[in-house]
């Protein structure tokens, strides 16, 4: 069945996306070796103290005055409010690097000082991702107090030998107390797990999933360790990984494994009890809007006009030194038109359950027709299923999605 043109949209968005925000916190205790995020190993003197001391603020560490990067990322949102005036905000979420590293202070102020600035949804999910060689079980119920309503756990594994192989800071037993301490204070808690690690066996990869399992929390998101450029394992590659078919085999027992626990495999790598979805994350996979503040964070903005992408400097010296001159944004540029087909599948086709194709014209101001051929030969080579109202990938089209995605590429570079 070919697709209809639902939609003659003309002009740009008829309606403006939900709005999330997006805070970068830019430190570690630790680079891990596979890690090509924005992350800088704490050091002293990471941020200058000005005269710290003589003001009673908390420090992360010695030399390091935390309240002047919570100042600074309160006036680079300052520098955003003109873009979204009147527009609440739906979810935050706290990444890093370490935000925990941060003491709940710091966050009470950042997120009192955001509040100040603008609305929040009266339900609006915050969430801080969290490490467990962070963890200090007084912290937690500050973090509560701030207004912080769901975690994310970096634990990775529960075998000492995997965590040793990945280069973390903390053991099995740190990775266990520090999901009892979550669940002590917070009822909605996802823990990262990764799979296909150095030596790893089907066994053991079960294992890790079983332990996250028995402590009841509602959301896993489960990957697969991959060799980024630019990462220490980029340039020392860890031996004995699983292959390829011992991989395919670890990521179909683990998605069974979590279907019969009653989750819902809901995107690539994230599983949810029902109704306990990463808000914040469906928002960027549906094409929604978000503000990205902090060292190195990026945005994307839609006004009736079309859709900017914003990146912030990423070293952390520079991002200060650019707030501070009132230039937070380093490179700011509208997505052209034929960049938005791409730019809308590569996060809607994430969605296992498919999108309604509504939103394609909703979220790009195009009309559905402009993409028929795509979609035809997507669905030729069995990568879609779709209706007249409904796409969803295919398993084939989830497990070859840079093939799906490649098809609705532009090759002339126009816009």
């Amino acid at each position: 069945m070919s697709v209809i043109d639902l939609s003659a949209l003309k002009g740009g968005l008829r309606e403006l996306p939900p709005l999330s925000l997006y805070i970068h916190f830019p430190w570690c205790v630790k680079k891990c070796p596979y890690c090509d995020f924005n992350s800088h190993e704490f050091r002293a003197g990471s941020i200058p103290i000005a005269n710290a001391a003589n003001t009673g603020r908390s420090r992360v560490g010695e030399g390091f005055d935390e309240m002047a990067y919570v100042e600074a990322l309160l006036r680079d949102f300052e520098y955003s409010l003109p873009s979204i005036w009147g527009r609440p905000i739906s979810t935050i979420f706290m990444g890093g690097g370490t935000p925990s590293l941060f003491s709940p202070q710091a966050m009470d102020a950042l997120l009192a000082g955001i509040r100040a600035r603008v609305r929040l949804q009266p339900d609006a999910e915050i969430t801080m991702e969290a490490n467990p060689g962070t963890f200090e079980r007084e912290r937690f119920q500050g973090y509560r107090d701030a207004g912080i309503n769901r975690l994310s756990i970096g634990i990775q594994s529960f075998h000492p030998r995997h965590l040793q192989a990945l280069g973390r800071i903390h053991d099995d037993a740190e990775a266990r107390r520090a999901v009892e301490t979550a669940l002590t204070y917070f009822d909605n808690v996802n823990l990262d797990l990764m799979y296909a690690l150095p030596q790893q066996t089907l066994a053991e990869a079960l294992a890790d999933l079983d332990t996250a399992l028995s402590y009841g929390v509602s959301h896993v998101s489960a990957y697969h360790l991959t060799i980024e450029p630019n990462t220490l394992f980029a340039v020392q590659l860890p031996q004995n990984l699983p292959d390829d078919e011992l991989s395919a085999d670890m990521q179909e027992a683990i998605e069974a494994r979590l279907e019969g626990a009653g989750f819902v495999h809901y995107e690539t790598s994230a599983f949810a009890q029902p109704g306990r979805f990463a808000r914040h994350n469906v928002n960027y996979w549906q094409f929604g809007d978000y503000v990205g503040i902090g060292a190195g964070a990026h945005g994307k903005i839609s006004s009736h006009a079309g859709i900017v992408r914003e990146m912030r400097y990423k070293q952390p010296a520079a991002y200060l030194q650019a707030v501070a001159e009132g230039k937070p944004v380093q490179s700011s540029h509208k997505v052209g038109r034929k960049d938005l087909p791409f730019e809308f599948m590569m996060n809607l086709l994430r969605l296992t359950g498919g999108f309604e194709l509504r939103l394609f014209s909703e979220r790009t101001g195009l009309p559905v027709s402009c993409i028929q051929s795509q979609l035809q030969q997507a669905r030729a080579e069995g990568l879609i299923e779709h209706d007249l109202t409904h796409l969803r990938p295919t398993l084939k089209g989830q497990r070859f999605l840079n093939d799906l995605l490649t098809l609705f590429l532009h090759e002339d570079g126009e816009n």
